[in-house]
């Protein structure tokens, strides 16, 4: 997989070659993971200024929820992308033809969540709540097998289920719930009036990339062209929209989820740069997006350590890192 370089690079020539010609636009459907927000940001902004136009594509974002089942809708060949992660390790070991072509969070926005007065001091400190409020997918495949494997003191007798209804963690100060560094702390600020203590997951050694581009193996094999194309411009888009004008994006978003507001965006976006989310690592050095087979070495080896994959899956056709980590659109950051 990693030997279409070559071809890949051929063919943006070929592209850039043709530019300048009057040429039908490739129709392309992206499905994301939730209900539109600040977290898809990058390729609302590359719809709304064009940027996706430009590079010749017709781009669709079909947005997730709970009833959407856009990973399905990928495999059964219904999306052309989809905004994933790295469960295509998963799906490797089910035989299930998908990989991840560029990596857009450099960090896994996941944390917990614990009161302002409470006495917790790091991760590992967190083995003294009363309670862990965490979602089924976050107890049996996610963070919380790494963090048993990896600190003492942690066990499922703490468990109580997340309903995404901060109720029961705002009732109890010595609870700690599981959030998205975008999305809880801004509710519950909300509601309270106070700032609850965040502990981003992967600041502590949990790692994954997220919110990562895939596709099916037969796209990158047929039509490398059109991933690094799709690739390109949603990278310069999540530069256009992290330090640049982002209102049209965020009008799209707020259009396609009327439930949205400006508050919560602002706050995403804030959130999302403070802690280097998306331009951090390598990210800093050779742009959005791009990921390393060494990383991706690493996390797997460390999650069969805390038993959520087996040994001896074939990695290698989970991702290609083809199509990122060649410095497109660095010159569009911005200090700040």
């Amino acid at each position: 997989m990693h030997d279409i370089t070559k071809l890949v690079s051929s063919s943006v020539l070929i592209f850039g070659a043709l530019s300048g010609a009057a040429t039908a636009q490739d129709k392309v459907t992206f499905g994301t993971n939730w209900l539109a927000q600040a977290e898809h940001g990058g390729y609302y902004q590359a719809v709304a200024d064009g940027t996706y136009a430009k590079y010749g594509l017709d781009v669709t974002i079909r947005q997730g929820g709970p009833q959407a089942p856009n990973g399905q809708l990928l495999v059964a060949g219904q999306l052309d992308f989809y905004m994933g992660g790295m469960g295509t390790i998963d799906s490797v070991s089910r035989g299930i033809p998908v990989v991840t072509v560029a990596a857009i969070f450099q960090k896994d926005p996941q944390v917990l969540l614990a009161h302002p007065d409470a006495p917790f001091t790091d991760l590992a400190s967190l083995t003294g709540a009363s309670k862990m409020i965490l979602g089924k997918d976050s107890l049996f495949s996610g963070f919380w097998p790494w963090m048993k494997s990896s600190m003492e003191g942690f066990s499922d007798d703490k468990y109580e289920p997340y309903t995404f209804n901060p109720a029961p963690f705002i009732a109890d100060p010595l609870a700690v719930q599981q959030g998205y560094l975008t999305s809880e702390p801004y509710e519950i600020e909300r509601q309270t009036g106070w700032a609850p203590k965040i502990y981003l997951l992967a600041d502590y050694g949990y790692d994954p990339y997220s919110t990562a581009i895939e596709t099916r193996q037969e796209i990158v094999d047929t039509k490398p062209d059109l991933v690094q194309r799709f690739v390109d411009a949603s990278i310069i888009g999540w530069y256009n929209y992290l330090y640049g004008d982002n209102t049209a994006a965020n009008d799209l978003i707020k259009k396609d989820n009327p439930e949205m507001t400006d508050g919560q965006i602002a706050f995403s976006i804030a959130k999302l740069k403070e802690y280097g989310v998306v331009v951090s690592g390598e990210a800093e050095t050779q742009g959005i997006g791009c990921m390393t087979a060494e990383r991706w070495q690493a996390f797997y080896d460390m999650m069969v350590k805390a038993g959520v994959y087996e040994a001896g899956i074939d990695i290698s056709k989970s991702f290609s890192t083809a199509f990122v980590c060649k410095g497109v659109g660095l010159e569009l950051a911005k200090a700040e």
